[in-house]
């Protein structure tokens, strides 16, 4: 049986990117328990190695990912029903697995967004660090068209990122975006033509993958941490810790070094 995602390795700005690719076209990428297992052993792989400093996920046309499995779901729903709709979490969970370990990924990571994103296929995307999105994009929800409530945390994810109103449109009021309105409403970085988005979300994504890869583990896991602090003075706590330990690296003081040889070399006449 073929891989349900797709796994490329490109050089941008020097460094190694993971190009995933949810690859399932004719279910429009929908999130199967095949494509589940196999976020889940990519991702433990890349951060078990040293030669990928970032991730790119996208679908394989026309869609980047439909949403969960309608299969997977019925099951969920059978067990649901045969035990009063009490007891079946882990069964949701292992549908939710997929997403939540791209969220839980110490590597940073970029939705490039080529189409629908529905349901749990939104879920991925806005589990991802970034998300850049083509102009056929469309970013819709529709758990309520579904019978379902939302579940994986899309309430929660949907409204950090873009606010209580847009969260209420989209998840309430059953409004779907394109790609230039999610990037008006905050929702993606930026909108670009659907050909240049690959290389676009390959290239930011080189951005990260050239820092060197324990400073940029770290300063992700603290955009964590401080987006859930209520105050100015924890946070400076929060970066201080880790600002002196960079300070302390082999890699600050070989780029400082860098930046004065520069400097030295441009004031030369």
């Amino acid at each position: 049986m073929p891989d349900a995602v797709r796994v490329d390795t490109v050089e941008a700005d020097g460094a190694s990117v993971a190009v995933l690719t949810l690859d399932d076209p004719e279910r429009r990428n929908a999130l199967s328990e095949a494509m589940v297992a196999d976020l889940v052993a990519i991702f433990d792989r890349l951060e078990e190695g040293t030669s990928v400093g970032a991730v790119v996920i996208t679908g394989a046309p026309p869609a980047f990912c439909a949403g969960a499995n309608l299969s997977n779901l019925g099951r969920a729903g059978e067990a649901a029903r045969g035990s009063g709709g009490s007891g079946q979490g882990e069964s949701m969970r292992s549908i939710y697995e997929g997403f939540l370990r791209v969220s839980r990924s110490t590597l940073p990571t970029v939705a490039a967004v080529n189409g629908a994103a529905v349901g749990a296929g939104m879920n991925l995307a806005l589990a991802c660090d970034l998300r850049i999105a083509g102009r056929s994009a469309k970013f819709d929800t529709r758990f309520l068209d579904l019978g379902l409530h939302p579940g994986g945390g899309h309430t929660w994810m949907l409204s950090r990122l873009v606010g209580p109103q847009t969260a209420a449109a989209l998840v309430l009021f059953g409004q779907a975006l394109d790609g230039e309105q999610a990037a008006a409403r905050g929702l993606v970085w930026e909108c670009v033509a659907d050909d240049a988005l690959r290389d676009t979300a390959v290239a930011v994504a080189g951005r990260a993958a050239a820092g060197p890869p324990e400073l940029v583990r770290r300063v992700k896991h603290t955009l964590r941490a401080a987006s859930v602090l209520d105050d100015h003075e924890p946070a400076v706590d929060l970066e201080l810790e880790a600002q002196l330990w960079s300070l302390s690296q082999p890699f600050f003081a070989e780029r400082l070094e860098a930046i004065r040889r520069r400097v030295s070399g441009s004031g030369k006449g």
